[in-house]
């Protein structure tokens, strides 16, 4: 590992633009990066020691190199091509850590995720370092924090201990990593994902490597070129649902009511394809037109997501609270409570989002204005690094 490198590192959170649910029948879903980001600090230290702070969740720990070095043999086979954590790596590290046997806290998942990937990326080169990270994002909201979280750290390890170039440095030719690079990121992020859920999609990791817009189907991932960043309000109703029961609740309406349901999921792809051509007409020029149409298709899907059974009061008062300011709104990922977007056009009187947003946090919510389309994972130089970020890292 590189010991006198000091690395600021960024990956953006994902939504749900179209195709909630949809996509688990096969259908298309349409995935963007969010504008809310992980920021990731990777510096060398003076010591023989590897810390982790993660400030956010009131995270620190730290490990003589020494120590990490015994856990080395299982791992170092896994350092030339990705490899999924297997229950041998990941009950060694448990032992390791005092973890007991089935920890699913957030603390003890992101440190899992940490040692797996420092072990596996950096093998043998081993160094004092130590990694903050800091995010924009709440946990467990399905914004793709675990994601970003992974994308940051496989970026830091993978640039520091030289896998992969860094690009502030004199003589490189571009600010970005490039494509074979950023696949690299890509498939270590994957591994990281793994650790904390199991058996993800990749989605997420995806979307925070590369930014932008994906188009996701039966597995397959298209990255959409010349996306158009668009202003939007995320809310969080803070209402907690469980994914997996939300999930199965649609298989059962499908199986009970086929000729109904089917229809449905047709319509719900329809609408992803439709905003796909949309967003690739507004990378020539948007237009009014375009607005009208994203809100048209906003409106539609929301209702075809309430009809499937994954609506929510919260969300259906969220919905109407924003119509009422003659915004459109509609859910975003599992449903069941969690999270809505509602799409702000360019014109939109700066004075309508601030009585939104105020009657919007009346109602419990939790409210930021922000953009989809986000660029992926970035490097900063340390001069460029927003002062909230900035604030967090000199509070450690």
């Amino acid at each position: 590992m590189t010991r006198d490198i000091e690395l600021y590192v960024s990956a953006p959170g994902k939504v749900i633009l179209h195709g909630e649910h949809a996509v688990v029948h096969g259908k298309v879903a349409l995935a963007v990066g969010l504008n809310l980001r992980t920021f990731l600090r990777i510096r060398p230290r003076k010591d023989n020691t590897v810390s982790i702070i993660l400030p956010n969740i009131g995270t620190k720990l730290s490990w003589d190199v020494s120590r990490l070095r015994t856990l080395l043999p299982s791992f170092q086979d896994a350092k030339d091509e990705p490899r999924s954590p297997s229950s041998e790596h990941l009950d060694g590290l448990k032992k390791f850590l005092g973890f007991p046997d089935g920890s699913t806290d957030t603390e003890s998942l992101a440190v899992l995720a940490f040692l797996y990937l420092y072990l596996s990326i950096c093998g043998r080169d081993l160094q004092s370092t130590e990694i903050v990270v800091w995010s924009q994002l709440p946990t467990g909201a399905g914004l793709g924090s675990s994601a970003a979280y992974s994308v940051c750290m496989a970026t830091a390890l993978l640039t520091s201990c030289g896998r992969i170039a860094n690009p502030l440095q004199e003589g490189t030719e571009t600010s970005r990593w490039t494509k074979k690079e950023l696949d690299l990121i890509n498939r270590w992020a994957f591994q990281g994902e793994k650790v904390i859920h199991g058996n993800p999609s990749g989605v997420d990791n995806a979307v925070g490597t590369w930014g932008g817009a994906l188009r996701y189907q039966a597995g397959k991932i298209h990255p959409l070129e010349r996306v158009p960043m668009l202003k939007i309000l995320l809310t969080n109703t803070q209402v907690p649902r469980s994914t997996k029961t939300l999930v199965a609740g649609v298989k059962d309406k499908l199986l009970k009511f086929p000729d109904i349901m089917s229809p449905v999921l047709a319509s719900i792809d329809a609408i992803s394809q439709a905003c796909e051509r949309v967003l690739e007409a507004m990378a020539e020029g948007p237009s009014a037109a375009h607005y009208s149409v994203l809100e048209e298709l906003f409106d539609i899907n929301q209702h075809h997501l309430s009809v499937i059974g994954v609506g929510h009061p919260s969300l259906d008062r969220l919905c109407q609270v924003t119509a009422s300011h003659g915004l459109h709104s509609k859910l975003t990922g599992a449903g069941g409570g969690g999270c809505g977007i509602t799409l702000l056009r360019p014109d939109v009187d700066p004075a309508v989002v601030e009585a939104a947003k105020r009657e919007l946090t009346g109602c419990g919510f939790q409210c930021w204005e922000t953009s989809i389309g986000a660029p992926g994972v970035s490097v900063h130089p340390p001069s460029s690094v927003i002062e909230e970020v900035k604030q967090a890292f000199s509070a450690i």
